[in-house]
């Protein structure tokens, strides 16, 4: 493990942002935090960071201090640099001492990772919050850090701009260990390898993807239809082994008490429906279905 916390505590009064959390970041994992607004998020990457002091509570951290970076969630610098300049800089900071062509390719390679080869040159004070955004992120991975902590890195996209966020986070997957919080529930079920759910300052779930989705969510079918969508409906509501029915347009959607009861009587039920089924299959599991029904 890169990173592990125990027992972290962080109050603000009688308060609790954070409940004796304990983390566990393997090397080289993308790690996505994901949270309702309130739930501890930004506190624990700001303390995970060096930024704010816990409570209570331990942290060890097997990465260099010195290669640890933090993106904040609005990244601001001064308006009157360059975004090429914003860079350079931050590589200067924190590099190695480095023949300084290497230092201007490395820079180049970051804005253009990021996006914003087109305009380096220009002021930071005319750049957009989504270009602001996109510019944090290269300042934060010019030095080649060995844990990269981002808070909400996408949040002020467009689709084009968290396309290549997401891209670069992939990229650094095994060259780096990435922590970022989202409340973007697609993109952490894209990039990410491990995830923890935090609500009230306490860790709920911690793990992989896979063993948050298998067996959590409410088991449910969807049946496409051609036609007998009314009759299936309400033949579908007389079963005791139906929990819910929800209606769209040439479609069913089936929650069951149990998958095996689904496999024995569903197709049963929309025969003697008359219904006209074009496909039937068990709905496939989402970040964002497990995650309301883990915080609810």
């Amino acid at each position: 493990m890169i990173l592990e916390t125990s027992g972290l505590t962080k109050r603000y009064g009688t308060h609790a942002a954070l409940d004796g959390v304990d983390l566990r970041v393997p090397a080289g994992s993308v790690y996505g935090l994901v949270g309702p607004n309130g739930a501890g998020k930004t506190t624990l990457l700001g303390i995970l960071a060096g930024l704010r002091r816990p409570t209570s509570g331990d942290i060890r951290v097997t990465a260099d201090r010195r290669r640890i970076a933090i993106l904040p969630d609005t990244p601001q610098f001064d308006p009157w640099l360059t975004g090429r300049e914003v860079v350079s800089l931050a590589a200067h900071l924190v590099a190695a001492p480095t023949p300084q062509s290497a230092v201007a390719a490395r820079v180049d390679a970051v804005l253009a990772d990021s996006g914003l080869a087109e305009v380096a040159d220009r002021r930071v004070g005319g750049y957009s919050r989504g270009m602001l955004q996109r510019l944090g992120l290269a300042a934060t991975v010019v030095g080649d850090p060995e844990l990269l902590l981002l808070d909400e890195p996408a949040s002020a996209l467009d689709p084009v701009g968290r396309r290549e966020v997401l891209n670069l986070i992939s990229r650094l997957r095994g060259h780096a260990t990435v922590i970022f919080s989202s409340h973007i529930l697609a993109d952490v079920q894209e990039v990410c390898d491990r995830i923890g759910v935090l609500r009230d300052g306490r860790l709920l779930f911690q793990g992989t993807i896979e063993d948050l989705l298998v067996g959590r969510a409410t088991p449910a079918y969807v049946v496409r239809l051609r036609g007998g969508a009314q009759e299936a409906e309400a033949g579908l509501r007389e079963q005791p082994w139906v929990t819910e029915v929800r209606s769209e347009p040439g479609e069913l959607l089936v929650g069951v008490r149990t998958v095996a009861e689904a496999e024995r009587n569903l197709a049963g039920v929309l025969a003697a429906a008359g219904a006209r089924v074009i496909s039937l299959g068990p709905r496939e599991a989402d970040l964002e279905d497990v995650f309301l029904e883990l915080i609810s």
